[in-house]
C-alpha cells in the first residue's frame, strides 16, 4: 500500500506542476490580452484623431474649392468684359481713323 501511496503522491506531483504550469500560462496569456486591449484602444484614439484630423481637412479644401470656383467664374466674367473693351476700343480706333482720314481729305479739298 505504501508503494501505491508513493505512485498517488507522484501523480498528485505531476498534477499540481501541470495546474501550476496551466496558471502560468493563464497569466501571461492574460498579459498578453491586456497588451493588445491596450494597443486596440490606443489604435482607436488615434483612428479617431485622424477622422477628425481628415474631417478638418476635407472642409478646408472644400472651401478652398469653393473659393477657386468663385475665383474661377470671376476671371471668366472680367476676361470677358476685357474683351469687350478691346473691341469697342477697336472699333472706336477704326472710326476716328476714318474721322482724321475724312477730315484731312475736307481740308486738302479745301485748300486747292
Amino acid at each position: 500500500m505504501t508503494q501505491q501511496g508513493a505512485v498517488l503522491q507522484g501523480y498528485n506531483n505531476e498534477l499540481v506542476k501541470c495546474i501550476e504550469d496551466l496558471c502560468m500560462q493563464k497569466e501571461q496569456l492574460n498579459k498578453q490580452i491586456q497588451q493588445a486591449e491596450e494597443e486596440k484602444n490606443r489604435l482607436q484614439h488615434e483612428i479617431q484623431v485622424l477622422n477628425e484630423e481628415l474631417e478638418g481637412v476635407c472642409e478646408d479644401l472644400a472651401q478652398k474649392v469653393a473659393s477657386r470656383n468663385e475665383l474661377d467664374k470671376i476671371l471668366a466674367e472680367t476676361e470677358a468684359a476685357y474683351m469687350k473693351i478691346l473691341d469697342s476700343s477697336r472699333t472706336l480706333l477704326n472710326v476716328l481713323k476714318k474721322e482724321v482720314g475724312s477730315l484731312k481729305h475736307v481740308t486738302e479739298l479745301k485748300t486747292n
